[in-house]
């Protein structure tokens, strides 16, 4: 048999002394990696890397702002199609996706990566390409990820890989900010396979090693301030929106909120006002708060909520209610819960395994991701990197570097992962 360089990465970590324990997902990782199918799944990686860059300027060019995926999703349909996947089809929210079938008996494993970006409609998304980097909005986050797994497939396919799984291979909407999962969420609550699947796997963009077994959890309310409003000259001394306002945020800003597990919150977005001498009728805060823990996401959200009519009591205490008092709504817009799978689950042991065996070391962490849906239902999940090298995620000059030889190692850290928790033969 062939030795490859994964494989024998993997076995002289497994005899380093002093190394981490080898563990039976250990040796059945470098078994998988070092075999011939691998090394014929490596090879069909390698020919489609200039095709995976093709797709990725190709579905990057296609808008996906928040809640209209639509164009991108039917482009990724048709491809998800083309390899021939069966049942392939788009649910009620937009999400898009094909069944390869398994040889029976064996779980349902989602293979996800998201089609939605932050940037809104009209935004300009032409790839531009610039030595080795591609530059768009979008590009990264995470159009990078969609054509890697048409490339898994292809591998699958081409190594002729069996697997005992079902997998389900999907491009998801709603990952980003205002979409609040809500692609991930119709899948696990709604969706025609949410009684079935047992593990669920999402990409994004980075390298492998990166293992994300926790769901940072969020909260997100927009407060809007109601008043009389009037003349800055003529009316002075009525109750103002603006300083109810600002009275909850500086309120906001003193809670004292938990190092560990890590708690956060912040003041993102404020609006209001008609011109700079008007008195405004109506302001507005958008809010966020995050925790790794749920007891204390709870109890900050408890404080924020204790706070805002304490704010608008003291302006209506400050000036003059004669025209009226000011009010308040506030209203939640995002609740992403709080998630773990645990070190010793399954799904965490193969990843972490395949990563060691090709030579990387698994590094273990918490994000905002569609995983943050089937770790709070106790479904084993993970987000793990896809591949591809991004920088400025977020920004108008978003990008990712080309750097073959790199990229290709990386991709084959994830389709062994999938490929290992499928039972693959």
């Amino acid at each position: 048999m062939r030795i490859t360089l994964l494989a024998a990465t993997a076995a002289l970590a497994l005899a380093t002394p002093g190394a981490h324990a080898a563990t039976a997902e250990d040796k059945a990782a470098a078994t998988l990696l070092g075999g011939e199918k691998f090394a014929k799944a490596r090879a069909s990686l390698e020919a489609d890397y200039d095709r995976i860059i093709q797709d990725i300027i190709t579905l990057t060019e296609i808008e996906a702002p928040p809640f209209k995926e639509d164009a991108r999703g039917a482009a990724y349909m048709a491809m998800l199609k083309a390899e021939g996947l069966t049942d392939v089809e788009r649910d009620e929210v937009g999400n898009v996706m094909g069944l390869r079938k398994g040889t029976g008996g064996g779980p349902l494993i989602v293979v996800t990566a998201h089609l939605d970006t932050v940037f809104p409609g009209g935004t300009n998304v032409k790839v531009r390409r610039e030595g080795n980097g591609l530059y768009a909005p979008g590009i990264g986050d995470d159009t990078s990820s969609l054509p890697v797994l048409l490339a898994f497939i292809r591998a699958m396919k081409h190594a002729d890989y069996a697997t005992r799984a079902d997998i389900l291979f999907m491009g998801n909407v709603g990952e980003e900010g205002p979409g609040d999962l809500r692609g991930s969420r119709y899948l696990f609550q709604k969706g025609k396979y949410k009684d079935r699947i047992k593990y669920f796997i999402s990409f994004e963009p980075g390298e492998p090693g990166r293992i994300t077994n926790a769901g940072t959890g969020s909260r997100r309310y927009k407060v809007t301030f109601n008043g009389p409003g009037g003349h800055s000259m003529g009316d002075f001394g009525i109750v103002s929106p603006a300083f109810a306002m600002a009275n909850a945020m500086v309120a906001f800003g003193k809670i004292k909120a938990p190092v560990e597990p890590k708690t956060v919150y912040n003041v993102g977005i404020l609006e209001g006002g008609t011109s700079v001498n008007s008195i405004p009728f109506a302001t507005a805060m958008t809010i966020d708060m995050r925790s790794n823990g749920k007891p204390e996401l709870d109890a900050e959200e408890k404080q924020f909520l204790a706070l805002l009519q304490p704010a608008v009591d003291a302006e209506n205490a400050a000036r003059s209610v004669a025209k009226g008092k000011i009010s308040y709504d506030a209203k939640l817009i995002g609740d992403r819960p709080v998630g773990t799978t645990a070190q010793d689950a399954r799904i965490v042991k193969i990843a972490a395994a395949v990563a060691r065996g090709s030579g990387v070391e698994p590094r273990y962490g918490a994000g905002s991701t569609d995983s943050n849906i089937p770790m709070s239902m106790g479904i084993e999940a993970v987000t793990l990197g896809s591949g591809f090298e991004t920088f400025r995620a977020h920004s108008l000059e978003e990008g990712m570097k080309m750097n073959p030889p790199e990229d290709l190692k990386n991709m084959a850290v994830g389709l062994a992962t999938v490929l290992a928790l499928a039972e693959a033969r």
